[in-house]
């Protein structure tokens, strides 16, 4: 079944986010602190991170309003605490925001300020942006579709570079840190530039299956930090309020720069990145280019077996990451890692310690780092910890013991020290500091070393006494980002952001002498990250155009040059752009005070049904209009839509809802649909039905290890009753019939490298089951499943897929059919139906091309396939006898992968399939040709 929507509204899958429907236990109380600009809700506990949020939003509104606009509209942001994975959104329809509070460890990634503080910076610029863009046209669209119709418009006007760059812009202005000053930022169009890579736009806008590309955000960091810098800081503000209301055509951000800068988009584009190119220009006196090298793969976090032999993570397009041991020029791979949400490795005489994701069986929202301990001998490994949140583990110099970073559901860090064999929680060390720890190292016997964050973000690294918790600065604190410690001796090798690069450093612990290691090749790679030492040896990893590469020198080959403090530290760069200082809003987080906003109790009951958008759907013969809602938690959806059929001509009007704060979800609807139309002795019969159903589903995620797992169980009760329209009341009874639906769907898979068409191994299963109870006797038994293998090539693909359908004979009631037929035959509900099919999937090629930043294509991929249904239905004939049918098919597709306006992906095919057999409920011939649309764009 294919499913169309308008055209237009493919862009809002752009806005579209992995949101967790019900994902939060109902034990869980929710708080407020109500402000006139934003309802920040929270859980117990989190007062403090609230607080934050809450100010920091208030001292800055005001000051950043000027440069986008002053329409304001309170939002609500919800904190979510229970999961390890460190990001947040701001969406409309529903309009909203989540922050997940847990910071990552890697502190040049996105800066090392008080994580809940960088969230409200960033996101509450997207609040902005949203609240300003409800102009014009979009306002229209608005007004017409709800939020969902404002998110249209606002994507197809205003590119997504855009919203994160601002954001990003936003970070840098109002804080001493901020991505725009990090040049690990940079580092990905820093390595483009000096490879010689020359992408054209469109490739640097949508990406590549053979190439590296960077993300929209330091792309738009750099176009619109160049706009202020250029032209002023109100530069944007009239600019997206033209974009946004289409004001200048049918490229709207486009004409509106041509409007307000004076010169064409393709020049503007070009002088923004000239300008940062020019901060850069050193990267490429020591980096030989080499235009025609796609991507190779990156080699992370290497370290050494001996000096011969390293052990390192390498994950490519074509592979999922795994552990590699090389020697010489010769790599041997050990196992694959499990998944996780970063992939840092600690390596001690033959062990691997990393953690490993495992979310809740149950509830979205909360996940967890295990710790897993992998023997590089024979390739096997053992969880040694349950439902914890771990993060950065680090074998002791006997390698009995190991520490790990916990970071609790409030935020807070704690160092813990665990038995290597069997996980055991050995100790928790004091942290009266609060600090923030990241990538915690064994010195000596009784001390560890860890890079530390403060409360106001500033880092240092850190010497703790294990017994008493006693923290002593080795540095001094600075906004500079600090990670990747490793100790050797007496010495401690780290990576520091100084000046326009990530140096790598040493720092001899007893005499507090700090080094810069020097006479290390850069070969080709932008940065020094992730510095392993052996005896003889030093490897780090280096950022290029062809992923992390791997780099080693000889010890005696380098020189640690002593520096002082005045060296090695000072102010993060601006990468040439002054106007950061020269706004009312520069550094304006320093300024946020604890104020005493008053808490209040936040109902799970409240804005419930919340509808923000009417969603227009064609699914022939349907023509439908979805008024959606969603509450602020997440915990309640619902749909009223309005159906026209087609072959019919009845009209449907029909209601669902679902309630996900229970482990059950609880699921319930009604429809209504008249004008029904029937045949009897050669006439046309009206008749109205109605159906109310209610159920629950148990939605599982099983997920652990190397597979991604689901098991979903529903069960609903269906009423329905059909009523004559009063022509016919004379001639027909009402009726009615109940019935029992159930069903289990379960999906498991291997990860999938990029260029993988589907995954390796994967299975999903379906069985549903349907019995009347009263009214009528009648029942129906479907099953599905699909079977994922390795194909001939890495990244081909063999299928395999069955069907079963069963119905009782002279079945009452005319369930809803969801039989996969043959490919080309035109699909009756018979009897009884197996299904069995194969088929084989493989790239084709991968343009990288695209035409007048409409469509871009990345990658053209085929498969064959043949299929065949046999189906029985009794009492077919009116003479009562039974029918019976074979319906093969074999063929192939062509599928384009595709970006559509820069930024929204879609997949479509066109199918040609060789009827084998007759089509008797069809067309005539044997060839069919179909296009093969999305099945959903939103």
């Amino acid at each position: 079944m294919k499913r169309l929507l308008l055209p237009l509204l493919l862009l809002t899958a752009t806005f579209t986010y992995a949101q967790q429907f019900g994902g939060n236990p109902p034990s869980i109380k929710w708080k407020q602190v109500n402000t006139p600009v934003a309802r920040v809700i929270f859980s117990q506990g989190m007062d403090s991170a609230a607080l934050r949020v809450a100010e920091t939003i208030q001292r800055m509104n005001r000051l950043i309003q000027p440069t986008i606009g002053y329409k304001q509209r309170q939002v609500s942001i919800v904190l979510q605490n229970q999961t390890i994975v460190s990001n947040a959104y701001v969406g409309l329809a529903p309009f909203r925001s989540e922050f997940y509070l847990t910071a990552g460890q890697n502190s040049f990634d996105v800066g090392s300020l008080p994580w809940p503080e960088q969230l409200a910076i960033h996101e509450f610029r997207h609040v902005q942006q949203y609240n300003n863009f409800n102009v014009g046209l979009s306002h229209g669209l608005r007004v017409v579709f709800g939020e969902g119709g404002q998110a249209l418009a606002n994507a197809l006007s205003v590119p997504d570079w855009f919203f994160e760059g601002d954001a990003v812009y936003n970070e840098t202005l109002v804080s001493r840190q901020g991505r725009g000053r990090l040049p690990y930022f940079f580092n990905g169009y820093r390595s483009l530039w000096a490879a010689g890579k020359d992408y054209s736009w469109m490739k640097l806008r949508n990406g590549s299956y053979r190439d590296y590309t960077p993300n929209h955000y330091p792309l738009g960091y750099m176009m619109v930090a160049y706009g202020r810098e250029q032209y002023g800081n109100d530069f944007w503000k009239g600019l997206t309020h033209d974009a946004a209301a289409f004001n200048t055509g049918f490229f709207p951000l486009q004409g509106a720069i041509k409007k307000h800068a004076g010169i064409d988009y393709t020049d503007f584009r070009t002088a923004a990145l000239n300008h940062f190119k020019k901060q850069f220009e050193n990267d490429e006196s020591d980096i030989p280019a080499n235009k025609n090298q796609h991507f190779i793969g990156d080699h992370e976090y290497p370290a050494y077996i001996n000096d011969s032999t390293l052990i390192y993570l390498k994950t490519t397009y074509k592979h999922i990451p795994q552990f590699i041991i090389k020697t010489g020029n010769k790599e041997k791979a050990i196992a694959v890692q499990g998944i996780t949400t970063d992939n840092f490795f600690s390596y001690h005489d033959g062990k691997i310690v990393y953690a490993a994701y495992r979310p809740d069986i149950r509830w979205g929202y909360r996940n967890y780092n295990e710790l897993v301990v992998l023997d590089v001998n024979t390739g096997k490994e053992h969880r040694i910890t349950r439902k914890t949140k771990y993060f950065s583990p680090a074998f002791s110099a006997d390698g009995k013991t190991i520490v790990a970073v916990q970071v609790a559901p409030t935020g807070k860090s704690e160092l813990h020290l665990l038995n290597a064999a069997d996980g055991k929680l050995l100790s928790a060390l004091p942290n009266t500091a609060g600090l923030f720890y990241t990538f915690p190292k064994f010195y000596e016997d009784d001390k560890l070393i860890s890079a530390v964050r403060n409360s106001k973000g500033e880092m240092s690294l850190a010497l703790i006494d294990i017994k008493s918790g006693t923290t002593k600065y080795l540095l001094p604190l600075s906004f500079e980002p600090i990670a990747f410690p490793q100790v050797q001796g007496d010495t401690v090798y780290f990576t520091k952001t100084a000046g326009l690069n990530d140096r790598l450093f040493a720092l001899a612990v007893k005499t507090n002498q700090l080094f810069e290691v020097k006479g290390a090749p850069k070969n080709g790679s932008i940065g020094y990250y992730q510095p392993a030492i052996s005896a003889n040896k030093l490897a780090w990893t280096g950022f290029t155009a062809f992923g992390y590469q791997l780099n080693e020198a000889n010890r005696s080959d380098i020189q640690l040059t002593p520096v002082t403090n005045s060296q090695a530290f000072s102010s993060l760069p601006d990468m040439g752009i002054s106007v950061l200082k020269n706004d009312s809003a520069s550094n304006v987080s320093a300024s946020v005070k604890p104020d005493s906003l008053p808490i209040t109790n936040y109902s799970k009951l409240h804005g419930l049904f919340n509808f923000h958008s009417i969603f227009p759907s064609l699914n022939d013969p349907n023509y439908s209009l979805q008024l959606v809602g969603n509450n602020v938690l997440n915990t309640f959806q619902s749909q009223l839509t309005f159906t026209f059929n087609r072959d019919e001509g009845y009209k449907q009007i029909g209601y669902e809802a679902a309630y996900g704060a229970f482990f059950s979800y609880l699921l319930a609807g009604a429809d209504y649909i008249f004008d029904r139309r029937g045949f009897y002795n050669g006439n046309s019969i009206y008749f109205n039905e109605t159906s109310i159903h209610g159920g629950l589903q148990v939605p599982l995620n099983l997920s652990v290890g190397k597979h991604s797992t689901a098991l979903s169980l529903s069960s609903s009760v269906y009423y329905s009753r059909n009523t004559f329209q009063e022509a016919f009341r004379s001639m027909f009874k009402d009726s009615y019939y109940t019935y029992l639906s159930n069903t289990v769907s379960f999906r498991n898979q291997s990860q999938q490298a990029k260029q993988n068409i589907n995954p390796h191994f994967a299975q999903s299963i379906s069985i549903n089951y349907k019995t009347a109870i009263s009214g009528r006797d009648a029942n129906q038994l479907l099953t599905t499943g699909t079977f994922y293998f390795p194909g001939l090539a890495v990244n081909h693909s063999f299928v395999i897929s069955g069907a079963y359908q069963h119905r009782g004979q002279n079945n009452g009631i005319g369930f809803s059919y969801d039989f996969p037929f043959s490919h080309g035959y035109t699909a009756e509900n018979l009897d009884d139906m197996n299904k069995v099919a194969v088929s084989y999937h493989f790239p084709i090629a991968y343009p990288d091309a695209g035409v007048a930043n409409l469509l871009y294509i990345l990658r053209l991929r085929g498969n064959v396939f043949y299929e065949q249904t046999h189906a029985t239905a009794y009492n077919f004939y009116t003479d009562g006898s039974e029918f019976k049918a074979n319906f093969r098919s074999a063929g192939a597709a062509i599928f384009f992968d595709t970006k559509w306006f820069n930024q929204g992906a879609v997949s479509f095919g066109v199918r040609y399939s060789r009827l084998l057999d007759n089509d008797i409920f069809g067309g005539s011939g044997r060839n069919r040709i179909e296009i093969v649309l999305p099945v959903s764009l939103f």
